[in-house]
């Protein structure tokens, strides 16, 4: 009996000892297969699992909690801003900034510049008109008022072949396709704001900035009915020169005011347009017109203006997710690295040495122009996660972390998450763009863990909201991990 009871206790020892052993290494084990909740709207959706590549790390061990697919390149939208923002944050500093150099020519006397102004940029990605307004009148500070000649530009720190802006999704007017130059102002954008006269049976027309040299064509006919349709009914239609556009269509009383934001003329046409309107506003005078140049300078500049800081500029890029901010920053990676002028070509040479340097992965990797505005960008899960962890272990982590949307509260991630347990546990970049879906970044669980993730996916219209709705069920039962 005593032997029994003996074997008894010992067979209940070794079972309880494997049993936990077995728990404690299942605990350790990568998860391989999805949530529950997240097979279950890939079923709803019918959307194939493989269209989905998903990585989660714990950052404080290193531990892999999820992986998906996770070695598959991918095309990963705007995420790819992550790495672009990241190298940059490393190589240049937190602190670093641009500047914007002024010249002339000829005589200057009581206020009076009898000869021309130059403009030198070198690529500040973020001379917004109200910093132009800043600018100038520091300009206008320092004694001059009245520009007798013409306005001379120099935009070649950056190389600028023949850019098309519609070769991406034949939208050439879009905001989104604006391509990077080295003097860049206002990010070539214009607002208009279309309004309905009832009183007077019209449609009017709003420009901002107001520009000289670009013709707006008002051909809207005001209706009785319904406000529906894509842009209320309106269309608008650029000649080949893209320094006039025409509003054409119907807009419906029943609509309310609103706004759309388009792009028009080259850089340098805009630049001088947008240079005079804000001159006169500060109260010069420009008589002459604009002209490109490249000009070495023998002497110190009249005037420069520095730009924001380069954590400041990232946090507009990653919040968000401005293209032609990021391009201009990788462009600046490459003058900053190579000989002048700074290309794409160099740029990409300054991320793929980066990540040779950390020791990274670039197996399937293709960037192309660091803004994921691309039909050809590649990237894996495993790959955005390994450049999340490198940075969470930067000096420069808090900056990084700074300039993500933080959920239900602002930039791309303002309407998602919000009022919710959520709200303000996912520091992320997301990207959208036809039939890609993605996202990818830190999330602090309820348990006080900090993760590391991305959430990859390419399927046809999963843009149209479907992938928002897997990367919720993902995140969700992260959170509760």
């Amino acid at each position: 009996m005593v032997i029994k009871k003996q074997g008894i206790l010992f067979l209940t020892i070794v079972v309880y000892f494997s049993s936990t052993f077995i728990s404690l290494l299942g605990a350790n084990e990568v998860i391989t297969t999805l949530p529950k909740e997240t097979r279950a709207i890939l079923n709803l959706r019918d959307l194939p699992p493989e269209s989905l590549s998903a990585y989660v790390v714990n950052i404080d061990n290193n531990e892999v909690i999820l992986s998906w697919n996770s070695s598959t390149p991918k095309n990963p939208a705007s995420v790819m801003k992550i790495l672009t923002t990241a190298v940059a944050l490393d190589k240049l500093g937190p602190a670093y900034q641009w500047h914007t150099d002024f010249y002339f020519s000829g005589t200057l006397e009581n206020e009076v510049l009898d000869g021309d102004l130059i403009i030198k940029g070198f690529g500040d990605p973020y001379l917004t008109s109200e910093k132009i307004w800043g600018m100038l009148r520091n300009l206008r500070k320092r004694g001059i008022r009245n520009i007798t000649g013409d306005l001379l530009l120099d935009d070649s720190y950056f190389s600028h072949p023949n850019y098309v802006p519609g070769a991406f999704d034949n939208e050439p007017l879009r905001t989104y396709n604006v391509g990077p130059n080295a003097l860049m102002f206002n990010f070539k954008a214009i607002q208009f704001d279309v309004e309905a006269d009832i009183r007077n049976n019209t449609v009017n027309i709003i420009q901002d900035p107001k520009l000289e040299n670009l013709s707006v064509i008002n051909k809207l006919i005001p209706i009785e009915g319904d406000c529906e349709g894509f842009q209320r009914g309106l269309r608008m239609v650029p000649n080949k020169a893209f320094n006039q556009l025409t509003f054409m269509g119907t807009f419906p009383d029943t609509c309310e005011d609103f706004s759309l934001y388009r792009s028009m003329l080259s850089h340098n046409e805009y630049t001088y347009a947008l240079f005079k309107n804000i001159w006169h506003q500060v109260g010069g005078e420009l008589s002459g017109n604009w002209r490109n140049i490249e000009f070495e300078p023998l002497d110190a500049p009249f005037f420069s203006h520095d730009s924001e800081s380069l954590s400041h500029v990232i946090g507009n890029i990653n919040k968000h997710s401005n293209n032609v901010m990021t391009r201009n920053l990788l462009l600046t990676l490459a003058a900053e690295r190579y000989p002048l002028p700074a290309t794409q070509k160099k740029g990409r040479m300054v991320i793929n040495e980066w990540l040779k340097d950390k020791s990274l992965s670039r197996v399937g990797f293709d960037y192309d122009n660091g803004a994921g505005l691309s039909r050809h960008s590649r990237l894996t899960t495993e790959q955005v996660v390994e450049v999340l962890l490198d940075t969470y272990k930067s000096p420069f982590m808090p900056e990084f972390m700074a300039s993500l949307s933080l959920s239900g509260l602002d930039g791309t991630m303002l309407e998602r998450f919000v009022d919710d347990k959520l709200t303000g546990k996912l520091h992320v970049k997301t990207g959208m763009i036809d039939h890609v879906s993605s996202m990818a970044g830190y999330l602090y669980s309820k348990n006080g863990k900090r993760y590391a993730f991305a959430i990859i996916q390419n399927f046809d219209d999963i843009h149209r909201g479907y992938g928002e709705e897997v990367q919720e069920t993902l995140i969700r039962w992260l959170y509760e991990n």
